[in-house]
């Protein structure tokens, strides 16, 4: 039975592999983006609807044009600074937390109702390993993915007696552009060259390697199935099994 799903920053990246995953399975899909020039770009077997996560009023009438959910992938976030936290500029703290974090509960405060309604869904946050660990060199963001899953955890437990499931899966470094942003600016605060600094993130995982796109949608895929029924309130890291993210430091 094809099931509507709505993924936040689904132009893209991460949010993209995840869309084209969905309509493989068969789904009906819908993306937002605060990129036009990406949400243009998309085919027309992806509904797409322009977008700032961060902004509630838009992302109300998204929801209502939408209407019932079986999938919602609160998946927008940025990157943010890459400064010691006494270097961060408070602007730049409030924009990565408003994205990631807001947007994530925009998301959910505006898709939750008609899941609970229908007594079913699935929630899929995308964190990031820096929720689990401590980032150097990156506590906005690190702040912001870890509240995800606090507010997963509390989606799971508000919604479950409704039939709703609620998740967050964690990222570890994803081949990609903006990883490549990340990259970059670490390499130029800590005076190494991306090379180093990719070479650390891919030695401080038991597989040495970077993930793809796809590895993070195949896991939203299975999440959102009958065969993940019963999780629910879970953290899954898909990540390559991360022990320490900054050895080099």
């Amino acid at each position: 039975m094809s099931r509507r799903v709505l993924i936040t920053a689904g132009a893209s990246g991460i949010g993209l592999a995840m869309a084209q995953a969905f309509v493989m399975a068969g789904d009906e899909v819908w993306v937002t983006d605060v990129d036009a020039a990406a949400l243009e770009a998309l085919p027309e077997t992806i509904i797409a609807r322009h977008c700032d996560a961060a902004d509630e009023a838009r992302v109300a009438e998204i929801m209502a044009e939408v209407g019932t959910l079986d999938v919602l992938c609160a998946n927008a976030g940025i990157a943010g600074p890459t400064a010691m936290v006494e270097d961060v500029d408070l602007t730049d703290w409030r924009t990565c937390v408003s994205v990631n974090l807001e947007g994530a509960f925009l998301a959910v405060k505006h898709g939750l109702g008609p899941m609970k309604a229908v007594k079913r869904g699935s929630v899929i946050f995308t964190s990031s390993t820096a929720g689990i660990f401590g980032y150097p060199n990156r506590a906005p963001y690190a702040a912001a993915k870890w509240a995800i899953i606090g507010l997963m955890k509390t989606v799971a437990m508000e919604a479950g007696p409704f039939g709703v499931r609620a998740n967050a899966i964690c990222p570890g470094a994803v081949e990609g552009e903006r990883m490549e942003g990340v990259l970059a600016r670490e390499a130029a605060a800590k005076g190494m060259t991306r090379d180093q600094v990719y070479e650390g993130y891919a030695a401080s995982t038991s597989m040495r390697s970077f993930v793809e796109a796809r590895d993070i949608a195949d896991m939203a895929v299975f999440l959102a199935s009958d065969a993940a029924r019963r999780v629910s309130g879970q953290v899954i890291a898909v990540d390559g099994h991360t022990e320490n993210p900054d050895p080099k430091l």
